[in-house]
């Protein structure tokens, strides 16, 4: 199964930090799964880690998505941007992640109540 990683699952996997949901490290340990990244996300990981606020950057980041085939990097398209022009969401950037996995019809991994709001998308953590 394909799955978007919002940015806090990414960084917590990547950085090996913080704790992830029961279902969520299941398919995160899981070879069969293949994950997709969102440019937005990768965005945030270069603002929060030149704010010290995480213990990964983007360079760090870039590598390990790139020397495996387990993760893909979505950008960030006008198809994904009239998705978010009809979903209602208060922060920009999780607006675009969320719209990108209503896009892509897949399920999001990610530990924020808020986003289980959203309708018509899957959000799977504990």
């Amino acid at each position: 199964m394909q799955y978007l990683l919002d940015t806090v699952t990414i960084v917590r996997h990547f950085a090996e930090t913080g704790k992830l949901g029961r279902k969520a490290q299941e398919i995160l340990n899981s070879t069969e799964n293949t994950y997709v990244i969102s440019v937005i996300s990768l965005m945030e990981v270069l603002y929060l880690s030149e704010k010290r606020r995480i213990g990964i950057d983007l360079k760090e980041t870039l590598n390990r998505i790139e020397h495996s085939s387990l993760y893909s990097i979505v950008d960030l398209t006008p198809d994904i941007l009239k998705v978010a022009n009809d979903l209602i969401f208060y922060e920009l950037h999780d607006r675009l992640i969320l719209s990108t996995a209503k896009w892509l019809d897949i399920s999001i991994i990610s530990g924020d109540e808020k986003f289980k709001q959203v309708n018509g998308i899957q959000v799977l953590w504990d």
